[in-house]
């Protein structure tokens, strides 16, 4: 009997490693640029349900219908896509093929999302927005889902894991402030700025093709420790037969449940507000479109601010607590400044209202660093923890999960905010006419839409989080278990 067996670790589908991973700072660099892809996706996002409802004139549950089915119908993809990328077998290793394919088709659904046909009726104008909005997700998820599984594999360290996804976050950041500052200063200027129909067609190829360079540079760079990195060695099974049992498998892990639930649940919340900002800055605050983008910077400040702060407080707390520190943060954010407007008490508007709008997405911004470096580093522990239950690697199939908890609750809360709309009866032609007036109570409903009810959302997703259990002193065993099992495996690979 091996030493491994002994420990009750069972066998490993046939992937060996040896010694610790750490990738050098080049690749960790040149990885963090394929961030892009996501960050450029979510910075334009934020454009399109205010450009459907205020600028072409779908009612808010058209477009929030529009938007939950593309997002749906993606997640459901996901799980394909996990199990597509970990069984691949390449010398480009198992991830880079499938981002390969997902790049420029990514460059392509993107553009045409932004660029519908003319004189479209309302029914085509949904199917068409639904269609080309379900393929950028999907492809966007073809290059995301292998890339976040590959952050995940270049480190097996609990805080060096932590620090990957902390590149990553931080060319995120870059390409979010680069996406912003082309936006409000190159395409939506002027006194009609995000109302101008004309700018939304060369705003998004122009965004797509910068999105498709960076992803392409990511892939050249990356691609030899890629390649490096180890491989099934057994042949796969066909995917569609074996999907539903790896589904079944890794919902059996009630790390991966408490993840996944609650991501689930802060999605959706965050789906809510970020389907309202616009119409709030616009019409709420009232802020000049040029300043809008000053309000991205201070989530993207805050976020950043996170960045450093969340490895040393890695090294004294557990991941949980960091997290927990995280969605404390975000709920006050949500719910003081945005309660305050809804009671009557503070009612500032435009360079006023600017500064305390700012002020308060740096404090979401804080908090949203800490929970998005932790929780993909605590789903990699928890990937961990099913490859010594199990025997087996799943971490596509992990990222897809926590991708698809984010974009199913993600395309809820964007028809939340869409149903929001039309329950409040706001306006349709208001987003076609510049200063329009709109009238207080339906104002007070959409701040109260946009800030509180995110907020008790994400109280809930905090109280789903609560049970998750891999402490470092858990995730040093396992680890311990799982390197004296692979490096039995090798020594009885090396004898035979």
């Amino acid at each position: 009997m091996s030493v491994a067996e002994g420990l009750g670790v069972p066998a490993q589908d046939g992937v060996a490693h040896e010694g610790e991973l750490k990738p050098p700072g080049r690749v960790k660099f040149f990885y963090s640029l394929g961030q892009v892809v996501e960050s450029g996706y979510l910075a334009v996002n934020g454009f399109v349900f205010f450009y459907y409802t205020a600028v072409l004139g779908l009612s808010g549950t058209m477009v929030g219908v529009a938007l939950a089915i593309s997002m749906c119908l993606d997640a459901a993809a996901d799980p394909l896509i996990g199990s597509w990328s970990d069984s691949v077998r390449s010398r480009f290793g198992r991830r880079l093929p499938v981002m390969l394919v997902g790049a420029p088709l990514t460059f392509i659904t993107m553009g045409l999302l932004f660029a519908p046909p003319s004189a479209l009726s309302p029914l085509l104008l949904f199917v068409w927005l639904t269609m080309t909005k379900m393929g950028v997700r999907a492809f966007a998820s073809m290059f995301n889902i292998p890339y976040f599984a590959l952050g995940g594999e270049m480190a097996d360290g609990y805080v060096e894991r932590a620090r990957i996804v902390a590149y990553r976050l931080l060319g995120g950041i870059v390409a979010t402030v680069v996406i912003t500052a082309l936006a409000y200063s190159l395409f939506f200027t002027g006194q009609a700025g995000l109302q101008s129909r004309t700018a939304y067609p060369a705003f998004g190829w122009w965004i797509a093709a910068l999105i498709l360079v960076f992803a392409l540079i990511s892939c050249a760079g990356v691609w030899r420790y890629a390649a490096s990195l180890p491989q099934p060695t057994t042949p796969a099974a066909p995917m569609l037969p074996r999907l539903p049992g790896e589904l079944a498998e890794i919902f059996r892990n009630p790390s991966f449940r408490t993840l996944f639930t609650s991501m689930l649940v802060f999605a959706s919340a965050a789906g809510v507000g970020a389907a309202l900002n616009n119409h709030t800055y616009v019409f709420v605050w009232k802020l000049r479109p040029e300043t809008i983008q000053f309000i991205a910077y201070a989530l993207l400040l805050g976020i950043t601010a996170g960045i450093p702060l969340t490895p040393p407080l890695l090294r004294r707390m557990e991941k949980k607590s960091v997290v927990l520190l995280g969605f404390a943060l975000v709920i006050v954010a949500w719910t003081v400044l945005p309660g305050l407007r809804a009671a009557g008490v503070f009612s500032p508007v435009a360079g006023e209202a600017l500064n305390w709008l700012m002020a308060s997405t740096l404090v979401a911004g804080v908090g949203t660093g800490l929970i998005f470096i932790a929780y993909p580093s605590m789903m990699a522990d928890a990937a961990e923890e099913h490859e010594h239950q199990f025997g087996v690697r799943r971490e596509g199939l992990y990222f897809a999960g926590l991708g698809f908890a984010g974009k199913a609750a993600g395309g809820m809360g964007t028809m939340l905010g869409g149903f929001a709309l039309d329950l409040m009866h706001f306006p349709a032609e208001a987003g076609r006419q510049v200063g329009a007036v709109v009238p207080e109570e339906v104002l007070r409903s959409l701040v109260l839409a946009w800030g509180p009810l995110p907020s008790a959302m994400c109280i809930l997703g905090a109280l789903l989080f609560m049970p998750y259990a891999i402490t470092r002193t858990r995730h040093e065993a396992i680890m311990t278990a799982l390197k004296l099992k692979r490096a039995a495996d090798v020594s009885e690979g090396r004898s035979s």
